[in-house]
Protein backbone atom coordinates (compact mmCIF):
# COMPACT_ATOMS: atom_id res chain seq x y z
CA UNK A 1 0.00 0.00 0.00
CA UNK A 2 1.50 3.37 -1.00
CA UNK A 3 2.26 6.18 1.78
CA UNK A 4 1.22 9.20 1.28
CA UNK A 5 3.69 11.39 2.25
CA UNK A 6 2.17 15.16 2.76
CA UNK A 7 3.88 17.91 1.74
CA UNK A 8 4.43 21.08 4.05
CA UNK A 9 3.96 24.47 3.12
CA UNK A 10 7.00 25.07 1.21
CA UNK A 11 7.62 28.42 -0.60
CA UNK A 12 8.96 28.16 -4.16
CA UNK A 13 12.07 29.61 -4.96
CA UNK A 14 10.48 31.99 -7.54
CA UNK A 15 8.03 33.31 -4.90
CA UNK A 16 10.62 34.07 -2.38
CA UNK A 17 12.84 35.73 -4.46
CA UNK A 18 9.70 37.74 -5.24
CA UNK A 19 8.74 38.47 -1.54
CA UNK A 20 12.41 39.61 -0.85
CA UNK A 21 12.77 41.83 -4.02
CA UNK A 22 8.89 43.69 -2.50
CA UNK A 23 10.10 43.55 0.81
CA UNK A 24 13.59 45.23 -0.25
CA UNK A 25 11.72 47.81 -2.54
CA UNK A 26 9.36 48.82 0.39
CA UNK A 27 12.52 48.87 2.51
CA UNK A 28 14.16 51.47 -0.32
CA UNK A 29 10.55 53.71 -0.12
CA UNK A 30 10.26 53.86 3.54
CA UNK A 31 13.78 55.40 3.46
CA UNK A 32 13.12 57.70 1.03
CA UNK A 33 9.64 58.58 3.13
CA UNK A 34 11.87 58.97 6.18
CA UNK A 35 14.44 61.47 4.69
CA UNK A 36 12.08 63.63 2.25
CA UNK A 37 10.62 63.59 5.97
CA UNK A 38 13.45 64.77 7.80
CA UNK A 39 14.50 67.01 4.61
CA UNK A 40 11.19 68.89 5.04
CA UNK A 41 11.33 69.66 9.17
CA UNK A 42 15.05 70.71 8.34
CA UNK A 43 13.55 73.18 5.71
CA UNK A 44 10.23 74.07 7.83
CA UNK A 45 13.03 74.71 10.78
CA UNK A 46 15.43 76.59 8.75
CA UNK A 47 13.10 78.04 6.25
CA UNK A 48 13.77 81.82 7.87
CA UNK A 49 17.74 81.44 7.34
CA UNK A 50 17.42 79.75 3.51
CA UNK A 51 14.73 83.05 2.74
CA UNK A 52 17.19 85.28 4.10
CA UNK A 53 20.25 83.64 1.97
CA UNK A 54 18.40 84.08 -1.32
CA UNK A 55 17.44 87.68 -0.58
CA UNK A 56 20.92 87.92 -0.07
CA UNK A 57 22.41 86.13 -3.27
CA UNK A 58 19.35 88.04 -5.47
CA UNK A 59 20.94 90.93 -4.14
CA UNK A 60 24.30 90.88 -4.43
CA UNK A 61 23.38 90.08 -7.93
CA UNK A 62 21.05 93.24 -8.53
CA UNK A 63 23.78 95.02 -6.86
CA UNK A 64 26.62 93.94 -9.14
CA UNK A 65 23.85 94.53 -12.55
CA UNK A 66 23.69 97.88 -11.03
CA UNK A 67 26.89 98.40 -10.42
CA UNK A 68 28.09 97.62 -13.75
CA UNK A 69 25.11 99.57 -15.53
CA UNK A 70 25.19 102.62 -13.98
CA UNK A 71 28.98 103.13 -12.82
CA UNK A 72 31.28 100.70 -14.83
CA UNK A 73 29.48 101.43 -18.03
CA UNK A 74 29.25 105.57 -17.88
CA UNK A 75 32.80 105.52 -17.08
CA UNK A 76 33.79 103.27 -19.39
CA UNK A 77 32.26 105.39 -21.97
CA UNK A 78 33.43 108.64 -20.22
CA UNK A 79 37.22 107.56 -20.49
CA UNK A 80 36.86 106.31 -24.16
CA UNK A 81 35.32 109.94 -24.63
CA UNK A 82 38.66 111.49 -22.69
CA UNK A 83 40.84 109.18 -24.43
CA UNK A 84 40.21 110.57 -28.39
CA UNK A 85 41.92 114.21 -27.57
CA UNK A 86 45.12 112.62 -26.50
CA UNK A 87 45.08 109.75 -28.80
CA UNK A 88 44.98 111.99 -31.48
CA UNK A 89 48.51 113.54 -30.79
CA UNK A 90 49.92 110.46 -29.89
CA UNK A 91 49.26 108.72 -33.31
CA UNK A 92 50.44 112.01 -35.12
CA UNK A 93 53.68 111.74 -33.55
CA UNK A 94 54.05 107.71 -34.31
CA UNK A 95 53.51 108.90 -37.81
CA UNK A 96 55.36 112.19 -38.38
CA UNK A 97 59.28 113.22 -37.74
CA UNK A 98 58.56 116.89 -37.08
CA UNK A 99 58.22 118.15 -33.58
CA UNK A 100 57.58 114.65 -32.33
CA UNK A 101 58.44 115.48 -28.36
CA UNK A 102 55.71 118.63 -28.74
CA UNK A 103 53.19 116.15 -30.09
CA UNK A 104 53.80 113.60 -27.58
CA UNK A 105 54.37 116.11 -24.65
CA UNK A 106 50.46 117.28 -25.77
CA UNK A 107 49.25 113.73 -25.42
CA UNK A 108 50.68 113.18 -21.74
CA UNK A 109 49.55 116.31 -20.64
CA UNK A 110 46.52 117.47 -22.59
CA UNK A 111 45.86 121.01 -23.24
CA UNK A 112 42.86 123.72 -23.52
CA UNK A 113 40.87 121.70 -20.22
CA UNK A 114 41.40 118.22 -22.28
CA UNK A 115 42.67 115.38 -20.23
CA UNK A 116 45.81 114.56 -21.68
CA UNK A 117 47.21 110.29 -20.91
CA UNK A 118 48.27 110.88 -17.43
CA UNK A 119 45.06 112.35 -16.58
CA UNK A 120 43.21 109.44 -17.72
CA UNK A 121 45.46 106.66 -15.81
CA UNK A 122 44.93 108.86 -12.76
CA UNK A 123 41.34 108.86 -13.26
CA UNK A 124 40.32 105.94 -15.43
CA UNK A 125 43.18 104.01 -14.60
CA UNK A 126 40.65 100.75 -13.97
CA UNK A 127 38.96 101.08 -17.53
CA UNK A 128 39.12 99.56 -20.55
CA UNK A 129 40.32 103.28 -21.65
CA UNK A 130 42.27 103.75 -18.33
CA UNK A 131 44.21 100.56 -19.34
CA UNK A 132 46.04 101.68 -22.91
CA UNK A 133 46.26 105.18 -21.53
CA UNK A 134 49.28 103.25 -19.60
CA UNK A 135 50.44 101.84 -22.98
CA UNK A 136 50.36 104.94 -24.31
CA UNK A 137 51.71 107.04 -21.83
CA UNK A 138 54.75 105.15 -21.38
CA UNK A 139 55.63 104.83 -25.31
CA UNK A 140 55.21 108.61 -24.99
CA UNK A 141 57.69 108.44 -21.62
CA UNK A 142 59.96 106.32 -24.01
CA UNK A 143 60.18 108.40 -26.86
CA UNK A 144 60.79 111.88 -25.41
CA UNK A 145 63.54 110.30 -23.07
CA UNK A 146 61.86 109.74 -19.40
CA UNK A 147 63.23 105.97 -19.26
CA UNK A 148 61.58 105.67 -15.85
CA UNK A 149 58.22 106.64 -16.58
CA UNK A 150 58.08 104.17 -19.58
CA UNK A 151 59.25 101.15 -17.38
CA UNK A 152 56.55 102.40 -14.67
CA UNK A 153 53.41 103.11 -16.95
CA UNK A 154 54.72 100.28 -19.59
CA UNK A 155 54.98 97.75 -16.51
CA UNK A 156 51.47 98.84 -15.12
CA UNK A 157 50.19 98.17 -18.04
CA UNK A 158 48.06 94.88 -19.05
CA UNK A 159 46.35 92.95 -21.76
CA UNK A 160 44.89 90.02 -23.71
CA UNK A 161 46.39 90.88 -27.03
CA UNK A 162 49.05 88.65 -27.09
CA UNK A 163 51.32 90.81 -29.51
CA UNK A 164 50.18 93.82 -27.65
CA UNK A 165 52.12 92.63 -24.30
CA UNK A 166 54.70 91.43 -26.42
CA UNK A 167 55.28 95.25 -27.63
CA UNK A 168 55.14 96.58 -24.04
CA UNK A 169 57.74 93.96 -22.76
CA UNK A 170 59.86 94.92 -25.72
CA UNK A 171 59.48 98.25 -24.62
CA UNK A 172 60.61 98.15 -21.18
CA UNK A 173 63.90 96.51 -21.91
CA UNK A 174 64.16 98.92 -24.58
CA UNK A 175 64.05 101.77 -21.75
CA UNK A 176 66.19 99.71 -19.36
CA UNK A 177 68.61 99.89 -22.18
CA UNK A 178 68.39 103.58 -22.32
CA UNK A 179 69.38 103.74 -18.48
CA UNK A 180 72.14 100.79 -18.56
CA UNK A 181 70.89 98.02 -16.99
CA UNK A 182 71.38 95.44 -19.47
CA UNK A 183 70.44 92.38 -17.62
CA UNK A 184 67.19 93.64 -16.86
CA UNK A 185 66.21 94.73 -20.78
CA UNK A 186 67.77 90.31 -21.28
CA UNK A 187 65.22 89.24 -19.03
CA UNK A 188 62.29 91.31 -20.56
CA UNK A 189 63.18 91.08 -24.63
CA UNK A 190 63.60 87.37 -23.72
CA UNK A 191 59.86 87.79 -22.30
CA UNK A 192 58.83 89.71 -25.24
CA UNK A 193 59.84 86.93 -27.58
CA UNK A 194 58.34 84.55 -26.29
CA UNK A 195 54.81 86.08 -25.07
CA UNK A 196 53.52 85.24 -28.77
CA UNK A 197 54.96 83.13 -31.45
CA UNK A 198 55.14 85.26 -35.00
CA UNK A 199 57.25 86.78 -37.80
CA UNK A 200 57.53 90.11 -35.97
CA UNK A 201 58.12 90.43 -32.47
CA UNK A 202 59.23 86.81 -31.95
CA UNK A 203 62.80 87.51 -34.09
CA UNK A 204 62.71 91.59 -33.14
CA UNK A 205 63.27 90.49 -29.73
CA UNK A 206 64.95 87.34 -30.21
CA UNK A 207 67.85 89.57 -32.15
CA UNK A 208 67.98 92.19 -29.33
CA UNK A 209 68.30 89.51 -26.64
CA UNK A 210 71.01 88.13 -28.41
CA UNK A 211 73.27 91.57 -28.99
CA UNK A 212 72.39 92.51 -25.52
CA UNK A 213 73.72 88.97 -24.27
CA UNK A 214 76.96 89.50 -26.96
CA UNK A 215 77.60 92.56 -24.53
CA UNK A 216 77.11 90.86 -21.73
CA UNK A 217 79.79 87.90 -22.25
CA UNK A 218 76.72 85.53 -22.59
CA UNK A 219 77.99 84.21 -26.04
CA UNK A 220 75.94 80.64 -25.51
CA UNK A 221 73.06 82.25 -25.28
CA UNK A 222 73.33 85.06 -27.66
CA UNK A 223 74.45 81.83 -30.24
CA UNK A 224 71.03 79.99 -28.91
CA UNK A 225 68.95 83.60 -29.53
CA UNK A 226 70.27 84.09 -33.04
CA UNK A 227 70.25 80.56 -33.95
CA UNK A 228 66.49 80.31 -33.31
CA UNK A 229 65.77 83.36 -35.47
CA UNK A 230 67.39 81.01 -38.11
CA UNK A 231 65.64 78.15 -37.73
CA UNK A 232 62.01 79.07 -36.62
CA UNK A 233 62.02 82.96 -38.44
CA UNK A 234 64.15 82.25 -41.61
CA UNK A 235 61.63 85.02 -43.86
CA UNK A 236 61.66 87.64 -41.04
CA UNK A 237 63.96 90.81 -41.51
CA UNK A 238 66.30 89.86 -38.70
CA UNK A 239 67.36 86.31 -40.16
CA UNK A 240 68.69 88.32 -43.43
CA UNK A 241 72.48 88.40 -42.16
CA UNK A 242 71.93 86.02 -39.36
CA UNK A 243 74.54 83.33 -40.06
CA UNK A 244 76.79 86.62 -39.30
CA UNK A 245 76.12 87.11 -36.00
CA UNK A 246 75.55 83.26 -35.41
CA UNK A 247 79.35 82.99 -36.35
CA UNK A 248 80.64 86.16 -34.12
CA UNK A 249 79.01 84.39 -30.94
CA UNK A 250 80.38 81.02 -31.93
CA UNK A 251 83.94 82.35 -32.51
CA UNK A 252 83.26 84.62 -29.20
CA UNK A 253 82.78 81.10 -27.01
CA UNK A 254 86.97 79.67 -27.73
Amino acid sequence: MATYKKRGNKVKKGNQSKIEDQSTTAEVFNTLDETASRSEQWVEKNQKIIFTGLIAVAGIILAFLAYNKYIVEPKEKEAADELAFPKRYFEEAQNTSVSVDSLFNLSLNGSDGKYGLIDIVDNYGSTKAGNLAKYMSGIAFLKTGDYENAIQYLSDFSSEDEMLSALAKGNIGDAFVEIEQPEDALQYYVEAANIKDNNFTSPLYLFRAGNIAMELGQFDDAERYYTKIKDDYSKSEEAKNISIYIQRAKLAQN
